[in-house]
């Protein structure tokens, strides 16, 4: 059975971080994991991969102030938000899939997704 728990996000003001965690209840090592955002009126976008090889894979608009990060011990991961922009402003969902993609219609499991909102 596999399970994502989410937890973190609110609201922060322009230049601000974040962090959002997963707890993760997996059945196999070989998932790929990723962070996907919905924003309202717009498409789902895929914002990071972690594959089972540990590489990791960002959306350009977000190289440099995101970072997607894995504790094993703890089966968590996180993502780390810095340097926090008004279009970061949505929806983020933790997510598995056998594949990485940039599809986010291609994780068939996935988190209940945590509110991120960047005011300036």
């Amino acid at each position: 059975q596999v399970q994502l728990v989410e937890s973190g996000g609110g609201s922060v003001q322009v230049g601000g971080s974040l962090r959002l965690s997963c707890a993760v209840s997996l059945d196999s090592d070989s998932y790929c994991l990723g962070w996907y955002l919905q924003a309202p009126g717009k498409e789902r976008e895929v914002v990071s991969t972690f594959d089972s090889d540990c590489s990791t894979r960002y959306r350009f608009s977000v190289k440099g102030r995101f970072t997607f990060s894995k504790d094993n011990a703890k089966k968590t991961l996180y993502l780390q938000m810095d340097n926090l922009k008004p279009e970061d402003t949505a929806l983020y969902v933790c997510a598995a899939a056998w594949f990485c993609s940039s599809l986010p219609e291609a994780y068939n499991y996935r988190g209940q997704g945590n509110q991120v909102t960047v005011s300036s």
